[in-house]
């Protein structure tokens, strides 16, 4: 029997065993199995280890969307991203600024494709936002368990967001996040007691400074390395 002989269902349990860049070219050999690609029951989990495979053309957003994932971890999140934009320097910048908006523009598109969302998990993705979360908060009605790792820009506005829209929320992580304060940990625990929360390092990190702030800037940066190393 040809494969294309086998009805829909059939292939799509076929094509489930299979990875995004497997799934995407055996698309590309006729129409029935470019439908198969492009049927949203498919596409019930997507995990990406990088930015920039948000680009590639090898999976679908719909509303069957489940669980998402999208972990970097890399040097470069620790040693250019990581770092204060005011600290930065040119080139630092220049590095960022290839990247910087593609999981903040991929969320935005989960917003709006994704109600149905029930889990994310963000690492090493320094470039995240505060109202990046709150969105997929606000948007994602159903979402159950919320994993936040190396996200340094996130601040104490993701626990508010938690306690105002999170009423299903029923897991939270906050590791490695440090401009999350105590303060924010703790407005969780009594606002949305039912959340199980964790955060490694949680409220003991040293947060973010501006230019005027009190403490050197070469002594709070060697110690923010030593706590990722």
């Amino acid at each position: 029997m040809h494969l294309t002989q086998l009805n829909h269902e059939c292939l799509l349990h076929l094509f489930s065993f299979l990875d995004k860049d497997s799934r995407r070219s055996l698309s590309l050999t006729c129409q029935q199995l470019r439908q198969v690609f492009l049927d949203p029951r498919l596409w019930t989990l997507l995990s990406f280890c990088s930015p920039s495979q948000l680009r590639w053309d090898n999976f679908v957003l719909g509303s069957s969307l489940r669980s998402l994932s999208v972990c970097w971890h890399s040097s470069r999140v620790l040693t250019v991203c990581n770092i204060e934009d005011w600290m930065k320097t040119p080139f630092q910048r220049d590095i960022c600024g290839k990247h910087q908006d593609l999981v903040s523009d991929f969320l935005a598109r989960v917003c709006l494709t994704c109600p149905n969302l029930r889990s994310l998990t963000l690492s090493g993705c320094a470039h995240v936002t505060d109202g990046d979360v709150a969105d997929v908060l606000r948007r994602c009605g159903g979402l159950r368990r919320l994993r936040l790792e190396n996200c340094v820009r996130v601040t104490d506005a993701v626990p508010r967001a938690v306690v105002a829209h999170g009423a299903r929320l029923a897991e939270l992580r906050l590791d490695f996040c440090r401009n999350v304060t105590r303060a924010g940990l703790q407005l969780v625990r009594e606002r949305r007691p039912g959340v199980s929360l964790g955060a490694d390092r949680g409220g003991r990190m040293i947060p973010d400074s501006t230019p005027e702030g009190s403490l050197p800037t070469a002594p709070i940066t060697l110690q923010k390395l030593l706590q990722f190393s």
